[in-house]
């Protein structure tokens, strides 16, 4: 019996060498400096404003205690206005603040918040809008600042899947009154775990910097409740490393995402996320819809990809909203949010990173491929039962997603074919 092919999982962290790293390490233990804004944290610091081309940035031991004191920095209050297709913690970080979620759909293009539908639900108790740049697509960051500036709201970006992400001005941190990275294990950047806060200004930066250390001012000034959220040596070290060859990284995960698009072009009711062609995207996710032409409901393939040893994962399934500590929100009701519902239901992120290997995204390709058996047009008019339960028509699939484009045979944007000229400021 053949042995078992090797397990491929949605994503696996890229590490520098280890002979590479001893060095630091060693650094680390002759100075005795574990913790506290040490020499590695603050050239991380330094090193990571510059390449990401922001003024200020505070570094956190992971983003979800930086999701937390960024909203505390703002002294948000009240209710702030979320989406629902996120990572969990973007939510929870407004309930340990005490603060209500508000959660509005999100756009069939961009999948991320929409904003009309967020200046819909505003009220008096509003204070601030929590978007996120789903898979690292740029939200539409006019529009919701000129909602912010309309209704005197706070407009603070989770940027968790956004590193390395520009626009035709720049950095999308640079946007909103504050933007929270992550650098866990599995994002594009990573520092084992880690996050950070960018900054408008330096006054900013000092009140989240006393934030993170409890309060402190000096050894014997507290001036707010604050929190242990500093980043260790160790993390601030492998950041460090990482910053190298990032680039590298990302023009190899746009190589990848191309061959994905390529692979999977004219496969029926396989629809790929696209990205914004007007971004430099860093290909963080890549992210496919399953539609009813195809044969197998979502779950169903992914079942089949997972005993072949593809472990994709449902990002984001189950909604934010289905949860319990949300689910009885008026806000939190799938009728109030038939996109995100309809999009959850049928997403899968297929494996990406640096050294995932061209033959591997052919096999998994290969095993979407294979099967999207041709149904039978005897009846058009009438759903399969592979997908009747969905949620979706074929009318609805057709003109509901325009922003889940079929996967086509194009080549990489014009920020991903040039990235070999061009460097992430």
């Amino acid at each position: 019996m053949p042995n078992a092919p090797t397990p491929i999982y949605v994503t696996q962290p890229h590490l520098p060498p280890l002979d590479d790293f001893v060095p630091m390490l060693r650094e680390i233990w002759d100075s005795k400096v574990l913790t506290n804004g040490g020499p590695f944290h603050q050239r991380l610091e330094a090193a990571l404003a510059e390449h990401l081309g922001v003024g200020h940035i505070a570094l956190f031991t992971n983003a979800t205690v930086a999701l937390v004191t960024a909203l505390q920095a703002l002294r948000i209050t009240g209710e702030v206005i979320t989406t629902p297709y996120s990572f969990v913690a973007t939510a929870h970080s407004l309930l340990w603040n005490g603060i209500k979620p508000v959660f509005v759909d999100i756009d069939p293009v961009t999948l991320n918040l929409d904003p009309a539908r967020v200046e819909a639900a505003i009220t008096p108790q509003t204070t601030a809008i929590l978007p996120v740049h789903c898979y690292g697509r740029p939200c539409d960051t006019a529009a919701l600042q000129r909602i912010a500036d309309t209704y005197g709201l706070k407009l603070i970006y989770d940027a968790a899947h956004a590193f390395g992400v520009r626009d035709g001005g720049g950095s999308v941190l640079r946007h909103g009154d504050l933007s929270v990275l992550s650098f866990h294990a599995t994002k594009v950047f990573n520092t084992f775990e880690g996050g950070a806060i960018v900054c408008p200004d330096a006054k900013a930066k000092t009140r989240i910097d006393h934030l993170k250390n409890f309060g402190f001012v000096d050894e014997v000034t507290v001036v707010a409740p604050g929190i242990n959220g500093k980043m260790n040596e160790f993390q601030a070290a492998l950041g460090l490393m990482q910053l190298r060859d990032i680039d590298l990284q990302l023009d190899r995960r746009a190589l990848i995402d191309a061959h994905y698009r390529d692979a999977l072009a004219g496969v029926p009711g396989i629809r790929c996320v696209e990205r914004d062609p007007r971004a430099r995207n860093n290909h963080a996710y890549f992210a496919i819809l399953v539609g009813p032409e195809f044969p197998l409901t979502r779950d169903a393939l992914y079942e089949r990809l997972k005993s072949q040893g593809i472990h994709g994962r449902r990002y984001f399934h189950p909604l934010i909203t289905q949860f319990p500590m949300y689910r009885g929100l008026p806000s939190a009701a799938p009728a109030n949010l038939p996109v995100a519902t309809r999009i959850a239901q049928q997403v899968i992120c297929l494996p990406i990173y640096p050294a995932l290997t061209l033959d591997d995204v052919d096999r998994i390709a290969g095993i979407v491929r294979d099967a999207a058996v041709p149904r039978s047009h005897a009846c058009p008019s009438t759903p399969t039962p592979s997908y009747a339960n969905s949620g979706w028509s074929t009318a609805e699939w057709a003109s509901s997603s325009p922003g889940a484009l079929p996967c086509t045979a194009s080549p990489a944007s014009a920020w991903a074919t040039t990235a070999a000229s061009t460097t992430s400021a």
